[in-house]
């Protein structure tokens, strides 16, 4: 039976978010605006109450969306030493509007497995590609692949440059 995680426990697991995760890049082209996500970007991430769309936490993180689809992310919400950086995929949907998808490992602080989270989420990108939006859900599992709980989270990211 899937259960609701505490605050604490969302806001340590979900993380970045959201301004990284690839898919896969096959059939992606200039002409169809696929490309325009790729770059690395800062993103302020909200975690919010599913059922109200409260806010609960929010921190900062940083990801890349590489050319070919896939991306990779860090967040200040954990500390890194509890939770692997993101690996993920990214896929252009149409027009502006993207999908992304990436996971995490965690750990106690002594250093124990304590499962994974994967982030999916749906981006829509700024008309000239230097910010965006995306929101989404998280899921939580245990380190025996068990699913143990759900969460939402949404973010607003500006690409990163010179």
């Amino acid at each position: 039976m899937k259960k609701t995680l505490s605050v604490f426990a969302l806001a340590s697991f979900v993380v970045f978010g959201l301004a990284i995760a690839p898919g896969s890049a096959l059939g992606q082209s200039e002409s169809k605006g696929g490309g325009r996500l790729a770059g690395t970007w800062d993103a302020v991430v909200t975690i919010e109450n599913c059922l109200t769309g409260d806010t609960i936490t929010t921190f900062n993180s940083i990801g890349t969306f590489a050319q070919g689809g896939t991306s990779v992310g860090s967040t200040s919400g954990i500390p890194q030493s509890l939770r692997t950086p993101e690996h993920g995929v990214w896929r252009h949907e149409s027009g502006n509007t993207y999908s992304f998808k990436f996971k995490s490992f965690s750990f106690s602080p002594v250093g124990a497995p304590t499962g994974w989270v994967i982030v999916t989420h749906q981006l829509e990108l700024s008309s000239d590609a230097n910010s965006y939006t995306s929101s989404g859900g998280v899921q939580f599992f245990a380190p025996n692949g068990d699913e143990v709980g759900q969460g939402c989270s949404s973010a607003v990211g500006t690409r990163f440059g010179f």
